[in-house]
């Protein structure tokens, strides 16, 4: 039965609650994205997008090539998927046509990469991921966003934080004429000049037994990886929102403060996000050097839990 139709798109079951233990109904999806159409399209168009679905009475779950039955209106672009081992079709959301689609799929998360669709090769910014340790406070993630914001400083470099729409937030940097591996390289050298402000705070260890308590500065999610996008909601009860945070005001915030149903009255009727991002920046030249020099941190795990595995094995042998 189909409950409306907005800009051509037949929605259903909008009383319906959109996933186990979210509690809220698809209709708060679908009236959250419909709102912020207009500022969520724009940092979703012309990129290979990657959503996370919900469906009751199961596990949510990622999905990047696009849905069967799609609209012939939908765009989509050819993309190699490693996981799959073989050619996806990924969806352009260009428009509020497409995203009440997809919200109607119960596409609750919007996962970007730092590229557009034939442009893999100029990447538009880097992020610096930061997760708390379990348990901790929020004011440790504001303490270790500060020190991130330091080492950007410190470089001649700005950028823009939001939260992450769970427990912790994205600073990210607007960047030019660089390549993907230029890119990562820079975001490994913030994070480590970040985390050597204070050791005690924040740490980029990719293992996590070797955080010990402090704050992860999680540098591999530029390059070829996705972010969720500012205004796009998480899938945990309430349905938070990655939201906007002008710096000043980052100590104040409190996760969950912004979810579908109190978006419009928390963030208004403007574009924060597209307000508080600098101007894409070029990225200094010692900043990408020291960055080079250091390994990649999943490359690196992957040595050093192989070679515990094996010191384990020669101690119990």
């Amino acid at each position: 039965m189909v409950d409306d139709e907005r800009d051509g798109v037949r929605l259903t079951s909008l009383d319906a609650p959109l996933g186990d233990g979210l509690e809220v109904t698809k209709g708060d999806l679908v009236d959250h994205l419909d709102a912020f159409a207009d500022r969520l399209a724009p940092q979703l168009a012309g990129r290979p997008l990657s959503v996370k679905r919900v469906r009751p009475g199961q596990e949510p779950f990622m999905q990047r090539n696009v849905a069967k039955g799609a609209p012939e209106w939908v765009r989509t672009v050819p993309v190699w998927s490693f996981g799959a081992h073989r050619e996806v079709q990924q969806v352009l959301c260009d428009d509020r046509r497409t995203l009440l689609w997809l919200a109607n799929q119960r596409a609750v998360e919007f996962h970007v990469p730092f590229f557009r669709a034939g442009a893999e090769t100029e990447p538009t910014g880097i992020v610096l991921d930061l997760d708390p340790p379990e348990g901790a406070d929020f004011a440790v993630v504001v303490q270790a966003a500060e020190l991130v914001r330091r080492a950007l400083a410190d470089t001649g470099l700005a950028g823009a934080v939001k939260t992450s729409g769970s427990k912790g937030v994205h600073v990210v940097v607007p960047v030019r004429g660089v390549g993907p591996e230029d890119a990562a390289a820079a975001t490994r050298a913030l994070a480590a000049r970040a985390a050597a402000l204070d050791p005690d705070l924040a740490t980029t260890a990719y293992i996590k037994e070797d955080r010990h308590g402090r704050v992860f500065l999680d540098s591999t999610r530029s390059g070829s990886s996705t972010i969720v996008a500012a205004y796009s909601p998480r899938i945990r009860p309430g349905l938070p929102v990655s939201a906007p945070v002008a710096w000043e005001d980052l100590a104040s915030v409190r996760p969950g403060d912004v979810t579908v149903r109190t978006a419009p009255e928390r963030l208004g009727d403007g574009d924060p996000w597209t307000a508080l991002l600098p101007e894409p920046q070029e990225l200094p030249a010692d900043l990408l050097a020291e960055g080079h020099a250091i390994p990649v941190a999943r490359v690196a795990a992957m040595h050093e839990g192989k070679r515990r595995a094996r010191a384990k094995r020669a101690t119990e042998g």
